[in-house]
């Protein structure tokens, strides 16, 4: 450990661990260090237990790509291992230290590094999700003793900022999802479509991500029943690991008699993938029940492809305020009439062109500046 104090510890998922919370951990790590800011990052060495975690896999099967290394060193669920947690945090005495917040079930973990770590050391959260999207009656008890530890809270959306104020008077920052860095460049979609085996001259909407119950794929597959699509030579790509039971889609799809139309990859992709799945798509869909911000949105926006989103706190706000796509109500009628009306040649343009203007406010050189600037300049 250099004599020279760590302006950042950060605790939370990281590579190895997948998804995009993994992946922003990292990416927040690497661009500290770029601005000038002496940093590192603590992750978990165990961090769900199997019968906890509906995936097939915590970590990735290959090396991530990533240039800032995490050191695996939190045991997320056993109390035994804590202690040397505490010991080593105190002994590096960072001014600040980070706690990533976005599931009730880190709160014991989370709280106990807390209250045992050097009063000096300022305790800021940068929360994804304060409200859980499957909730439980203790949320809002495990949200308030993890919230006392804190002496500030640090967000990626203005409507988890919100949720935080209703409950806390402590300084809260209002952030913005960056774009990932490490996303490959856009390919041409006749080669991307060719790779992916796909069609060259369909119009091919886009589910991506985790498929969970908030997340309202139903809603999406029962828009492509409507009578707005009958004529309509589009598609529907439903792609990620699903958390739920496949069948509840799968059977969905055939009830409704879209085994053309519909088309289902339930394996967890790569950043290869995507470069491949988001340059050969046409529109991205996010037909979220519910949403805090969304890491697909800004996918979509280095890609280039406009956006079908729910029109609810959180998913909405960068759509209406970029006009990068169009936002429904959460029913299938809705969405079928948006999925024409976005597909349109004018409001297809349109939102691609307000996405390439938009899409450098999003870069992580500025997230990184004014979130150090919040922080810094808060009282010990």
């Amino acid at each position: 450990m250099s004599k020279q104090r760590l302006d950042y510890l950060i605790i939370g998922p990281a590579a190895p661990f997948r998804g995009g919370i993994a992946d922003t951990q990292n990416e927040l790590g690497k661009h500290l260090t770029k601005s000038g800011k002496k940093t590192q990052l603590l992750t978990f060495s165990k961090l769900y237990p199997n019968f906890l975690f509906p995936g097939k896999n915590q970590k990735r099967k290959k090396e991530p790509n990533t240039s800032f290394e995490a050191l695996e060193m939190i045991h997320a669920y056993n109390p035994f291992h804590w202690g040397k947690v505490v010991r080593y945090i105190n002994k590096a005495s960072p001014k600040n230290l980070i706690f990533r917040y976005y599931i009730p079930f880190l709160v014991p973990v989370y709280v106990w590094i807390a209250r045992r770590t050097n009063n000096k050391i300022k305790k800021i959260a940068l929360v994804d999700n304060w409200i859980p999207h499957e909730r439980s009656f203790l949320d809002k008890i495990f949200n308030y003793y993890f919230g006392v530890q804190m002496h500030a809270f640090t967000t990626l959306s203005s409507e988890v900022a919100s949720q935080i104020k209703s409950e806390f008077q402590n300084p809260i920052w209002e952030g913005f999802h960056p774009v990932n860095t490490q996303l490959l460049p856009k390919i041409s979609s006749d080669h991307a479509r060719k790779q992916l085996g796909w069609k060259p001259k369909q119009s091919i909407i886009l589910f991506f991500g985790l498929i969970r119950e908030y997340k309202g794929v139903e809603l999406l597959i029962q828009a492509f029943a409507e009578k707005e699509f009958d004529t309509k030579n589009s598609f529907l790509k439903i792609i990620g690991e699903c958390y739920e039971d496949q069948k509840k889609y799968t059977n969905l799809v055939t009830r409704l008699g879209l085994e053309d139309r519909v088309d289902f990859d339930f394996e967890f992709k790569t950043e290869q993938d995507i470069q491949l799945l988001f340059s050969a798509c046409d529109l991205v869909a996010q037909t979220y029940h519910t949403a805090s911000q969304s890491g697909v949105t800004p996918i979509a926006y280095f890609y280039n492809k406009p956006l079908i989103v729910s029109d609810i706190k959180g998913l909405n706000t960068p759509i209406k305020k970029d006009q990068t796509g169009i936002c429904v109500q959460k029913n299938p009628k809705a969405i079928a009439k948006g999925i024409n009306k976005l597909l349109e040649t004018k409001n297809y343009q349109k939102a691609r062109d307000n996405q390439k203007k938009s899409l450098p406010q999003y870069q992580w050189k500025y997230w990184v500046e004014q979130w150090s600037d919040f922080i810094e300049n808060l009282s010990p």
